[in-house]
């Protein structure tokens, strides 16, 4: 769909399993979404979160060099369920609300219809 500045913003990894099946599941939910892949050397979320790839630093300069507030109107990012103990640090780095989503992409539709909610 066409995504507006209303749009989520979903952060998930650039390892292509993990970023094709979040795509998947926002083409299902038919709610137009921001997609917005971090550089973690193309490992999944867990790995790389592990490995301290995907952290509250490189999520922070990702959407920095992404430009993503100058595409939407509202500053929350919507992490992966499991790294929800990101969302602090998350906040602190990039002066962004983050909101969990769901630990499965396949729980992307429900959450964007029932429990995405921009905040300013």
């Amino acid at each position: 769909g066409q995504v507006t500045a209303e749009s989520p913003v979903l952060v998930t990894t650039n390892f292509s399993l993990s970023y094709f099946s979040v795509e998947g599941e926002v083409e299902a939910s038919r709610v137009p979404a921001y997609i917005l892949a971090v550089e973690t050397e193309g490992t999944s979320v867990l790995t790389a979160w592990a490995s301290d790839k995907f952290n509250a630093e490189t999520i922070a300069k990702a959407v920095k060099n992404a430009e993503v507030e100058q595409k939407v109107s509202h500053r929350t990012l919507v992490i992966p369920g499991l790294v929800a103990v990101l969302s602090a640090g998350l906040e602190d780095e990039s002066g962004w609300t983050v909101q969990v989503g769901p630990k499965e992409a396949s729980g992307i539709p429900g959450f964007l219809k029932k429990q995405w909610k921009a905040r300013p």
